[in-house]
């Protein structure tokens, strides 16, 4: 199987609605669901970073630092983007269920389009995909102009989105009802 080169995963939010870092939380035979993606990720990808605000896994993994105060998703993607050379696949780390099926079906395009993104019937998945870096600057201006929202980052470039027939891969879990539901689906 072919390993493409960089996964971060992004685990730097504020979990507001879990209240408690979901990041952090069990999931499987994993000390945390960001342990469980990154082992699963690890099949595809030859390394594996998180972008996070400290280095609050145990054991630990390979952080990238995002040592701003502000938990923009913009920024976040300027930081990451700004440290690599080659297309970067970029994903949250409360999306467990991404299949390394999904990654594959996205990679093909990563070298035609500045984004390749996954889609389903009901939502473009907007940071799950492939970032080419030379956009970082353009993040990088985005969230100086106080705007967060990446659909203007990916509207202002060559976008390919990917469309999955299971959206049930994409699932956040966002809350203690959805953990339930997800180590249920385990």
């Amino acid at each position: 199987m072919q390993k493409f080169n960089v996964c971060v995963i992004l685990a730097g939010g504020k979990s507001s609605r879990m209240g408690q870092d979901k990041t952090l939380l069990p999931f499987g035979s994993e000390p945390s669901m960001t342990h469980f993606l990154a082992k699963k990720m690890g099949q595809v990808f030859k390394e594996i970073y998180i972008s996070s605000k400290s280095q609050k896994f145990n054991p630990p993994l390979k952080i990238l630092v995002d040592d701003s105060d502000d938990f923009s998703p913009m920024l976040a993607l300027a930081c990451i983007l700004e440290k690599f050379d080659d297309s970067v696949f970029i994903m949250p780390a409360d999306m467990p269920f991404v299949s390394v099926e999904c990654v594959n079906e996205l990679a093909k395009f990563k070298d035609e389009f500045d984004v390749v993104v996954a889609r389903d019937t009901e939502h473009r998945h907007s940071l799950c995909g492939f970032f080419n870096p030379k956009i970082a600057s353009q993040a990088r201006e985005l969230y100086e102009k106080g705007e967060h929202k990446i659909g203007l980052l990916l509207s202002a470039n060559s976008l390919k989105e990917v469309y999955f027939n299971d959206g049930s891969q994409f699932a956040n879990v966002n809350n203690p009802d959805e953990y339930e539901r997800a180590l249920n689906a385990l």
